[in-house]
């Protein structure tokens, strides 16, 4: 980890060096701060030049080797001060360690000062001055020294005013994973239980009065109003900006870039999945619910489709999303239809179109982001904006696609008021 010198810290230091060569007459001045490089697969420190005064002033190749015992600033753990290493530069001059040594100690007597920037033994970089009319007396090199103690105090509190950043944007990052994973697991508890309401309804239609059937079914129908209820309730409760703070060392194997998904298959080994075998269970609530709701549902699913190879369980919560989608936004009276069997190179397409309102065009560009519902979030109809955002990254991750047209295009690719959703997923070729 490589914290960087802060704005601020570089302006102080190029203010006290400022000072130094106003103020005592100070030919030049550079202040060096220990950076960590990776060079050929090992870390190793570097002093760098952060503030050089006059500008006109030259450092010949640009850094000083240090060893990487040096400092330790993953755990800002202070280290045993080292001896001076051998620097290669016209500021300090060449040799041996022994011989830097013996040039520091010469120097400070001297024309040149170098002193390390240190605070309770660690070394964190060096300030270096010098002047050519005359040598520096003892006052002078008192207050030179009081510089780089300054220097070292505000070089620490800089330091670990950056790793307290740094951990803090891990925590900010690891809430907003474990957020996007709640999120996820609430959304996917709505969809089951839309159906088991339903179903309990249909159930209770169907039962003569005084059927001793009909109490289970009612049980059915109560018990899940009460969970969306509960449900309804935990949205509103739940603060993820209050999250609990999670370890520092469990963040740091946090990778960003991988999103937490709530279906770790889609990462995984994919499978030979007949699409009909995954469509049927679907289609059982799917039509459940549009008969409740007065709508048609209509499926045209060839007996014989070649299987695909993704994840079976993935496949199955993208299609409930987009299933579950058409239903909520399709108008009494409406109609949905699924057709499976689409067809482009190494892809098989399964297309699912609604009559519904359709999506405005301002919206389509925003369409797959989370929580994002656009002109839905106007409406009554109740809504997480989830469903196409995880349906997206689920088929992203089995290297799928979805397309969207609104208004929707039939078959005879003629518009019609709607949306058509058509995902498409690899074949096993």
């Amino acid at each position: 980890m490589i914290l960087s010198a802060s704005s601020d810290f570089v302006a102080l230091c190029r203010s006290q060096v400022v000072l130094l060569t106003q103020g005592l007459g100070a030919s030049f001045g550079v202040v060096y701060l220990a950076e960590e490089f990776v060079q050929a697969g090992t870390t190793v420190a570097k002093l760098m030049p952060i503030v050089v005064f006059p500008d006109t002033a030259v450092v010949a190749h640009g850094s000083l080797a240090l060893p990487p015992q040096v400092i330790d600033r993953a755990n800002m753990q202070p280290r045993p001060l080292p001896a001076l290493p051998s620097f290669q530069s016209p500021l300090l001059g060449t040799g041996s360690q022994e011989e830097a040594q013996s040039e520091y100690a010469e120097d400070q007597l001297g024309i040149q000062i170098v002193l390390p920037l240190v605070y309770e033994d660690l070394m964190m970089g060096l300030l270096v001055t010098s002047r050519e009319d005359r040598p520096w007396n003892e006052q002078e090199r008192s207050h030179i020294e009081r510089v780089a103690q300054t220097l070292a105090i505000a070089c620490i509190l800089d330091r670990r005013r950056a790793w307290f950043e740094h951990e803090l944007h891990v925590q900010q990052q690891a809430s907003a994973q474990q957020r996007d994973l709640l999120d996820n697991l609430l959304h996917q508890f709505r969809n089951p239980l839309t159906a088991l309401r339903t179903f309990g309804k249909l159930l209770l239609k169907r039962l003569q009065p005084g059927d001793m059937n009909r109490e289970v079914a009612n049980s059915i129908v109560r018990e899940s109003d009460r969970l969306k209820e509960l449900l309804q309730q935990f949205d509103h409760a739940i603060d993820f900006t209050a999250l609990p703070s999670t370890p520092a060392a469990t963040l740091a194997t946090i990778d960003p870039a991988k999103p937490l998904l709530l279906l770790p298959n889609a990462q995984g080994e994919k499978e030979l999945c007949w699409v009909g075998d995954i469509l049927e269970p679907l289609l059982v609530s799917a039509r459940a619910i549009a008969t409740e709701r007065d709508l048609q549902l209509q499926t045209e699913i060839p007996p014989e489709l070649p299987p695909v190879r993704v994840s079976s369980q993935c496949l199955r919560e993208v299609l409930s999303n987009l299933i579950d989608n058409a239903l909520k936004y399709t108008p009494a009276g409406g109609q949905i239809s699924l057709q499976a069997g689409l067809e482009k190179e190494r892809f098989q397409g399964i297309a699912i179109s609604d009559t519904g309102p359709g999506i405005p065009p301002e919206d389509k560009k925003h369409l797959f982001e989370r929580h994002y519902r656009g002109v839905q979030a106007q409406t009554e109809i109740p809504g997480t904006g989830l469903g196409l955002a995880i349906a997206r990254e689920l088929l992203e991750q089995m290297q799928g696609e979805i397309q969207v047209e609104s208004p929707a295009i039939n078959a005879t690719n003629e518009e019609h008021p709607g949306t058509t959703f058509i995902v498409w997923l690899p074949t096993s070729k």
